[in-house]
């Protein structure tokens, strides 16, 4: 049975406070201690979805509908405000019957009435019985006006009976403290939140997608331009990131000019191309275009030039779904200026024992920030790098070296809309390194008759160059693979990083909780000295990550009920690590059923202090862990994070050629928390 829903008031005083971005650094917080967290919107508007709402659930994977997640709609509140304050309560009660926690983001000062909407906000607060974050902004304020508004607003928030939790100023225009009851925490003005998307430009412009790049209407525009003269000028006029404004019955004589500034190195990436009037393309040119890979969107509306600059000269940025970068911008601003374990503590919400997929990753993205790891990304032309890249920087989850031509690659993230500004770029045949890492790997390699003219030709090879970065403590680790073999990432991981056997775990993410399966990728049929020494270094991995080592040693026999050379080994496996870790819990050989489940541990082995509640699984032989891992994974919908190599001095790990976005973002993730200060 669910316990008591906690539940926080996101209010704002005013327009422009950027409220969206403390709502999304509660719902991460939150998402971070409890297994279900719901947004609400007491007050949308009718005839299309809240954007927020939207970001919120595709960001944090929330299950339930839309509808779920809003109250009432504004013409509701017109119409007969105190029954719009009943409905919503009703609302919010049947969405925090299904949640752990909710966090409510007040109104967006649009049609509820200016003079009176925090009142309004501060009342139904009251009424849901939420603690409010009073948001206020600092833009265009000294330091005395912002306090001022801190208590001004605070002495309405206590005139309607609401409880005031902390206060968030944001927007702030410098350093900044303000003396008031309770905290308060001030986010800096970050220009990137105020910068619109594409799809922010063509949503105010009434705009419809045309042609080119979709994916793009998530791009920052960081300027608008008007091209109202001939191509020349307006190439000589063209500034990074820029959305150009183009009359549709000129775009025959412009578009094409304006795709291929964009595609050329020697001009600025556009961030969108916005065509007025409605005309439609000569049939030539459009067939031109159409045939065309055109890596920005081409946005058309039906409004005329004057009048869609006004409409979006006027637009500020807003989250949406597609606005990854921004949400991870003000997750990241968050986390870095609000004390989120103060908030917790006067929330009185306690940590869950539950453990879900996102709540892992959430643990791993914070145990990679608070150390800022420096991991090289090998494959630094991959379109994939380079958008998780994107992600690493804004989330600030480590620091990034890219292996490639600098030019191409600025070129291309430019192209992408990718802000890698932060991020270093070299080249594998960069003299100076080429030549010190071609004496390191034939020393390394002398055994073997390495010497160092063939060295010079082998580092070159991106996976060797990256391998020896972090061999000489240019970077703390490595990640690889989304355009190489396994055999290709690792290779050099294993002649120059190896401190002994070197094998791997996945880390299985159930609904409910994190388990950890180990050798599923590197050794097809280790001997039961080898099975001891990849328990022992899965049950540390494991424990590195935050999961409490139970080991199950898998056979398919339990205890001494079965006979063989195959459990013999586990069998054998399992009183080696009891000699050489005392302090492990270890119970083998078991079958898996016993290991995982309760009621079936008390029959088969009870008594156990492992079984039927075993956290690390440790597999007989390659065949086996790659049937259980890849059939636990598709059977029961959990999240396989990995391989992850153990036994190397300093990390390198692996990609699926067809990873994601995301999995290579969780991969880095892992990397970084896996540095040592011993390793470094």
């Amino acid at each position: 049975m669910r316990g008591m829903t906690r539940a926080v008031y996101v209010a704002a005083g005013e327009a422009g406070s950027n409220k969206g971005t403390v709502a999304l650094g509660l719902v991460e917080l939150l998402s971070r201690q409890v297994e279900t967290v719901g947004v609400f919107r007491p007050v949308v508007r009718s005839g299309r979805e809240d954007a927020l709402v939207n970001t919120i659930r595709s960001r944090f994977q929330l299950a339930l509908p839309y509808e779920a997640y809003a109250g009432v709609t504004y013409d509701d509140v017109h119409a007969d405000v105190d029954r719009a304050a009943g409905d919503v309560v009703a609302r919010f009660r049947a969405l925090a019957g299904r949640c752990d926690a909710v966090v409510v983001v007040g109104t967006d000062y649009t049609d509820v009435g200016a003079p009176t909407e925090f009142g309004f906000n501060a009342r139904l607060a009251a009424d849901l019985g939420t603690p409010v974050v009073n948001v206020v902004s600092g833009r265009g304020r000294t330091a005395a006006q912002i306090a001022a508004a801190v208590e001004l607003s605070a002495r309405e928030l206590a005139h309607h009976h609401a409880r005031e939790l902390a206060v968030v100023v944001t927007r702030a225009p410098g350093r900044l403290t303000v003396a008031h009851p309770t905290p308060v925490f001030v986010l800096p003005e970050a220009p990137s939140l105020r910068a619109p998307t594409v799809a922010d430009l063509a949503d105010a412009c009434d705009g419809r997608f045309y042609l080119g790049e979709r994916d793009g209407l998530g791009r920052e525009a960081s300027t608008l331009m008007v091209g109202a003269m001939s191509l020349p000028g307006i190439l000589d006029r063209l500034t990074e990131g820029a959305a150009v404004i183009i009359p549709s019955d000129r775009a025959a004589a412009l578009l094409p000019g304006l795709i291929a500034a964009h595609t050329s190195p020697g001009f600025p990436a556009l961030s969108a191309v916005v065509l007025t009037g409605g005309t439609d393309l000569p049939a030539p040119v459009e067939r031109l275009l159409r045939g065309m890979t055109i890596p920005l969107p081409v946005v058309a509306t039906d409004h005329d030039t004057f009048d869609t600059a006004t409409r979006l000269s006027a637009v500020e940025g807003r989250f949406t779904p597609e606005a990854g970068g921004k949400t991870d911008t003000a997750v990241r601003l968050f986390a870095e200026h609000v004390d989120g374990a103060l908030l917790l503590e006067r929330l009185d919400i306690a940590k869950t024992d539950v453990v879900t997929p996102l709540m892992f990753e959430y643990e791993l993205l914070d145990r990679a920030r608070a150390r800022r790891r420096h991991i090289v990304l090998p494959e630094g032309e991959e379109p994939r790098i380079l958008r998780a890249a994107d992600i690493l920087l804004r989330r600030g989850v480590a620091e990034l070296t890219l292996l490639g031509d600098e030019e191409r690659i600025r070129v291309q993230a430019a192209q992408l809309g990718l802000d890698l500004d932060d991020a270093r770029v070299l080249s594998p045949f960069d003299a100076e390194l080429r030549e010190r890492f071609a004496r390191e790997y034939a020393a390394a390699r002398a055994h073997k008759g390495m010497n160092v003219e063939l060295a010079r030709d082998t580092v070159t090879d991106v996976s060797y160059f990256g391998t020896l970065m972090v061999h000489t403590g240019m970077a703390d680790g490595m990640v690889s693979g989304a355009a190489h073999t396994t055999a290709h990432t690792i290779r050099p991981a294993f002649e120059i990083l190896r401190l002994g056997l070197v094998s791997s775990v996945f880390f299985m993410c159930l609904a409910d909780r994190v388990l950890v399966y180990g050798d599923c990728a590197v050794n097809p049929d280790p001997s039961a000295e080898q099975l001891a020494g990849i328990a022992i270094a899965s049950a540390g991995t494991a424990a590195l990550f935050g999961v409490e080592p139970r080991i199950a040693m898998l056979s398919y026999s339990t205890g001494a009920s079965g006979a063989g050379a195959d459990v013999d080994k586990v069998r054998a496996a399992t009183e080696l690590v009891r000699e050489r870790r005392p302090d492990l819990e270890v119970e083998g050989p078991i079958q898996y059923d016993a290991a995982i489940d309760p009621a079936v541990a008390r029959t088969k082995m009870p008594g156990s202090q492992v079984a039927g509640r075993a956290t690390v699984f440790v597999v007989p032989d390659l065949n086996t862990g790659n049937t259980l891992y890849k059939g636990v994974q598709r059977s029961a919908g959990a999240v396989a994070v990995g391989p992850v190599l153990q036994g190397l001095r300093k990390p390198v790990n692996d990609l699926s050629r067809g990873a994601t976005v995301a999995d290579i973002v969780t991969t880095v993730a892992v990397t970084a928390a896996q540095v040592t200060d011993a390793g470094r």
